[in-house]
């Protein structure tokens, strides 16, 4: 790990490792919580609804816990729109539950995010029980970016509920998320125990296996299989195996998944554009746009409208024609404002940065989306904000060092400390590893530079480098091991189409 990261994020699981272990003997089940010892228990009667029999209940309603354990599950299976629904059925059920807001809030952040629901959900917390209240103070905290209070409360929820699958899977969910790859794959496999048939953590360990430092393209796949068998009825396994398969390479066969989850459900948008993704990695452009032309009337809300049509916009850059493509982006650029849509305005932004045709043009991109994402944007939650706005300084910072410009690429590089301090992100602060990687390269300190851009196993242009760097230091088996690791990002999206097709993008240190 980083030595940035390190410095906070051993704040995470001070007592969660040993108390997992005493956990190791303990019957693979759920226990009532009224059953269980510690000091956060409750001193208030029980209360008649529990939380899939496990966390105790404001809600005097039936129906709004049926709902809310519907939505959950939903959350769990990767459909966060209706996950948000069902949410949003149990509030009208029982309009004083803040865990019911919480939840609503949570899913859409994974689409539209909810600012009502967000700010219902704090307003209503003190009708919360005190469980009800660690859980929701972590959901918002995270949403606000507030990530000190996220991580108190995630560790008193793991301390009172270390065996209760559905906590588990959602805090591993969220290192995941967060690229903090080892303790999220402790969580999950720890819920693995509780319930070998979890589809939740059979779905996400199947990504983590394939999107690690540590790539393991067979386990990742049985674990995905395994999803499917269990979960049968539902596209979304398929879906998974269509999108692992087009990483690992296997491109034939992610076509036939993804037509396997359309067979399931022909509205599963995903799939229909994940056809879109493989065939355009295929060279088979005519059929990559016919594939995103059927996906965009799927889309129910404007940011997959307009994901959809960018995945498409990108098509003219692996046919070879950038002109064309900068001409459509800014396009989409312009419908993305027109319709206030700031997630899609930024992604749109960040990939005309990154396919501009010279690097003074992609610094001054850089800088109007640095303005853009200053301040908050309704639309953008804070923490995406925050994510968004490390990414656009940790680019500034890498183009200025392969210019030669270290002095100018200091004050991107100190913006990004302060922020990555400030925001305790654990993806903010690899973002600001990796930028002093690439400082580190054009100086010459190899070192230091490899050190920083481990820090983002995740990022391809990172691992690029990282590759490069390990290979000015003699390190044969570190360049391999990056290589591979850049081997199985496979997308057609901007970064990865940069990080191996332009010479501009390569490191010549």
């Amino acid at each position: 790990m980083a030595r940035f990261v390190a410095r906070w994020f051993l704040l995470i699981f001070p007592g969660f490792l040993a108390a997992s272990a005493l956990a190791q003997t303990a019957a693979p089940r759920i226990e009532p919580a009224s059953n269980r010892s510690g000091a956060h228990a409750s001193p208030v009667v029980p209360l008649a609804q529990q939380l899939f029999g496990a966390i105790p209940l404001s809600t005097k309603s039936e129906e709004a816990r049926k709902s809310l354990e519907l939505a959950w599950d939903k959350y769990e299976n990767a459909m966060y729109e209706p996950s948000a629904n069902l949410a949003r059925q149990a509030t009208q059920k029982d309009p004083h539950s803040a865990l019911s807001c919480a939840l609503v809030s949570f899913a859409a952040r994974r689409g539209m995010p909810d600012a009502a629901a967000l700010a219902k959900a704090k307003a209503l917390l003190p009708h919360a029980t005190p469980d009800e209240r660690l859980l929701i103070r972590w959901m918002t905290a995270i949403q606000d970016h507030n990530l000190l209070p996220a991580i108190v409360s995630m560790n008193d929820l793991l301390r009172r509920y270390p065996r209760d699958k559905h906590i588990l899977y959602v805090t591993g969910e969220w290192l995941f998320l967060q690229q903090d790859d080892d303790r999220a794959r402790t969580l999950l496999e720890t819920a693995l125990q509780v319930d070998p048939n979890f589809p939740a953590a059979l779905n996400r360990l199947g990504y983590l296996y394939l999107d690690s430092s540590n790539p393991d393209p067979a386990r990742a796949v049985a674990s995905l299989k395994r999803y499917a068998e269990v979960e049968p009825a539902s596209p979304n396994p398929q879906d998974s195996l269509g999108e692992v398969l087009r990483e690992a390479g296997n491109d034939q066969d992610s076509l036939e998944h993804y037509h396997a989850a359309l067979k399931i459900d022909p509205a599963y948008i995903s799939s229909q554009y994940g056809l879109g993704n493989t065939r355009t990695l295929m060279g088979d452009f005519a059929g990559a746009r016919q594939e995103y032309d059927r996906a965009i009337p799927m889309a129910r809300n404007r940011m997959d409208e307009l994901y959809v049509k960018y995945l498409k916009t990108l098509v003219y850059f692996w046919e070879r024609q950038p002109v064309e493509g900068r001409k459509e982006l800014a396009a989409l650029a312009k419908e993305a404002a027109g319709k206030k849509e700031p997630n899609s305005q930024f992604q749109v932004g960040m990939a005309q940065a990154l396919l501009t045709s010279d690097p003074q043009s992609e610094l001054e991109q850089l800088k109007s989306l640095s303005v853009f994402v200053e301040k908050p944007l309704a639309g953008m939650n804070e923490s995406d904000r925050g994510i968004a706005r490390a990414a656009v300084l940790r680019e500034r910072v890498r183009v200025l060092s392969l210019q030669g410009r270290q002095g100018d690429a200091a004050q991107p590089l100190s913006e990004l400390e302060t922020l990555a301090t400030a925001s305790k992100d654990q993806l903010v602060g690899s973002y600001f590893e990796t930028a002093r990687g690439y400082l580190s390269a054009s100086k010459g300190d190899f070192e230091n530079a490899a050190e920083g851009l481990s820090a983002d196993p995740h990022s391809p242009l990172a691992l690029q480098q990282l590759a490069a760097v390990e290979e000015k230091l003699g390190n044969a088996a570190a360049a391999e091991a990056a290589r591979t690791c850049l081997k199985y990002h496979r997308n057609s999206e901007a970064e990865w189409f940069l990080a191996t097709h332009s010479k501009a993008s390569n490191a010549n240190y």
